[in-house]
This record gives structure tokens, sequence and C-alpha cells, in this order.
């Protein structure tokens, strides 16, 4: 079986979606491998490194002829016309959010895998992309706030006195978030976090995080497959007013709260924004999904009050080397369960396979996106 591996064509991406070490792997597994001339130029691998591992180094129309396409982000229309009737593509192609794009790809008769739908089981971490993305997204987040901070982060005894350490407030505590707690930390930042599902106290609390909840809050707050559910109108009233609270006492506020396959919730108000001390930051990375601050815009950098806003888009892509590396392991992984013996066997009886699996034989058959698109796959 071919593998064909594109350049990313989206603006400001960075990343390539297999490296050469991974495209080593493919090769000793049996894979014949395509990669696109540059296509690993921006992450720091050159296509003589591809070569020496034993890929094709081809022009852009070649990159899009293999029986299997692998990238990161979903593809234009443009390339959606170059892939090859009956192939494959695994790429995060949101298929919840993107309806015109998973229906064009049925009609061509692409075989789509989407690996935003990896079911969260023990058996899909190795090939869990976005929990990948994620701990890239809440490290490099840090990192942004402490420079566009006015302060230190640690606290320092200097003979010009002691400097207090920065107070910084996390909002969810998924993997982003997670990740954010640690490496402020590690910097000496005070730390607290927020998240509606009780059962990641103790995951904030083993990091050295305050957590903050409100009982009120803490029932059934978290779906089948971990992720935080809607709240009541009631309930996230509460939320708010309890984040408004712990906001005017933060020198640092990284969101990180998103519900698959819709907006992100709202956790920071115009309000409490206002209640903030000037200088403070706020870094929003759920700005691509609206944002949970009410004032985020994507891409952009805000200021109220003298509180900067800034909504970053594709962090994980400003890590270009380590993010790239992180996907091509777990996308290959995914290829090895998909093609065990060097061709792929879709086994649709299998969690992983039919949980990501989202277009075949010309028709949309994945089953949660079939009842997002209210039961009809032709349209």
């Amino acid at each position: 079986m071919k593998i064909s591996v594109p350049k990313e064509s989206l603006d400001g991406e960075n990343r390539v979606a297999v490296i050469p070490a991974g495209v080593k792997q493919l090769a000793e597994s049996g894979f014949s491998v395509a990669v696109q001339s540059g296509a690993g130029v921006s992450a720091s691998f050159a296509d003589d490194d591809y070569a020496a591992a034993g890929a094709d180094v081809v022009t852009d129309t070649a990159a899009w002829e293999g029986d299997l396409v692998i990238k990161i982000n979903k593809p234009t229309q443009a390339e959606i016309a170059k892939l090859r009737d009956g192939s494959a593509l695994i790429a995060l192609l949101q298929p919840l959010t993107n309806r015109e794009l998973i229906q064009q790809l049925a009609n061509r008769g692409v075989t789509s895998f989407s690996l935003d739908a990896l079911p969260r089981i023990s058996r899909a971490q190795s090939m869990d992309v976005l929990s990948s993305m994620s701990t890239i997204a809440g490290y490099k987040a840090v990192l942004l706030a402490a420079v566009e901070l006015g302060k230190f982060l640690p606290m320092l005894m200097t003979a010009a006195g002691t400097i207090a350490p920065a107070k910084v407030f996390i909002l969810g505590a998924g993997v982003a978030g997670l990740q954010a707690i640690a490496t402020a930390k590690r910097l000496g930042a005070v730390v607290s976090a927020f998240d509606v599902r009780s059962a990641v106290k103790e995951q904030v609390e083993s990091l050295g995080a305050e957590f903050v909840a409100a009982e009120e809050l803490s029932g059934e707050s978290e779906d089948a497959g971990g992720y935080a559910k809607e709240l009541s109108e009631d309930q996230h009233a509460k939320e708010l007013a309890l984040i408004q609270e712990h906001s005017a006492k933060s020198d640092i506020i990284i969101s990180t709260a998103l519900i698959p396959g819709k907006p992100a919730p709202l956790l920071l108000t115009k309000d409490a924004i206002s209640g903030m001390r000037p200088g403070s930051v706020i870094i929003d990375l759920a700005a691509d999904a609206g944002g949970n601050c009410e004032l985020t815009r994507a891409g952009e950098t805000v200021e109220h009050g003298g509180v900067r806003i800034l909504g970053p888009i594709n962090l994980p892509s400003s890590v270009p080397l380590h993010a790239s590396q992180m996907f091509s392991r777990n996308v290959l992984t995914f290829v090895k369960h998909l093609a065990p013996e060097g061709e792929l066997v879709l086994d649709f009886e299998d969690e992983i396979t039919r949980g990501t699996c989202i277009t075949h034989r010309s028709k949309v058959v994945h089953e949660v996106t079939l009842k997002a698109y209210g039961g009809d796959s032709r349209q």
C-alpha cells in the first residue's frame, strides 16, 4: 500500500504529519511512502532526511496519489479534488462542524478517518493526537502569558526586596489545562484551577495547584467520554460567579474549556474582565471555537481596561519539531491498527475503527456525525 504525505497548506502551519523516523518505520513495515517536497522544512526536516529514511520525495500532485493520504489539517476543496476515487484519508476533519467537507469526501468515494473522533479508551491512548497537541498548547500558553505579563512569575528575594509570585488561574483541567498547571508551577507561580468535573480534583492537586469548584456544580458534569457537559442555566450562573471571584485575584488566566462539536462555553464575562487588575493577561485556548472569554477575537490581541486578552490559533504549530514528532508517533500507531499487514482492514466491530471512520463507500457512516446531521448521509 502506498502512503502519501502532502505539505500542509493552512496559513501558519509548520507541522508535518509524518517525520523521517516515521517514514523509516512505515518502510520497514512494508509500506511505500511518498512525501511532498518541502513538507517538513518548517519543522526542521529536510527533503534529504526523508529520502534517507526511504521516502520518495515528490511534487504536489503526486503527493495526493497514494492509497492512503495522511495529513494534519482537513483538506481544502482543491485538495479533495486531488484525492483518488476510492483512496483513504487520515486527518483532523472535525466532522461535526464541517458537514459540507464530509459530504464532498463521501461524494469522492474517499474512506476518511478523523483523528479527533478517537474514542477515549485505553487502547486508543497511543493514537490520541488531540492529547498530544493539547499538551503543547497548554505548555506554550504559559510561556506566552509570561512574556505578556509585566511581572515575574516566581517569588524572588533580591537586594531590592522580595518579589511576590504571580497568581495563575487555569480554567479547565483537561490535558491542556493540566500541562498549563505543571508549566506555571515549574516557573514558580502560585496556581489554582477550575473545572466542573470533581473527578479531576486529585490530578490538579497532585501538580501542586489549588482546585477551585463549587459543590453545586459537581453533579453529573462529565459525559461518557470524559468531557465536561453543558451546565444548566442556574449552574452556569453559579459557575460564572465563582470564576469572576477568582479572576479578580489573578495575574494570568488561561482558559482551555471545550465541548466537542459545540461552541466553547462562556466562562469569562466582560464584567469579570473589568474586575481584573490592569496588566493582567488572559490566554484563551478556546479561541478557535468561539472562545471562553466574552471579548476574545481569534488570532488577535484585545485590550480591555488594561487587561490583555490573547486568542492564539494553532499553538502546536509554534513548536513544530516536537509537535510533528508527537503527531507522527500517534498517527503511525493508528495506521498500524488499520493496516496491520500492510493493507487497510476495516473491522467495524472494532471500537477504534468504527469511532473514527467518517465516510466509506460514498456514504457518511459515522454514527455521531450522522446524528448531528439529523441521520441524513446524503446531504
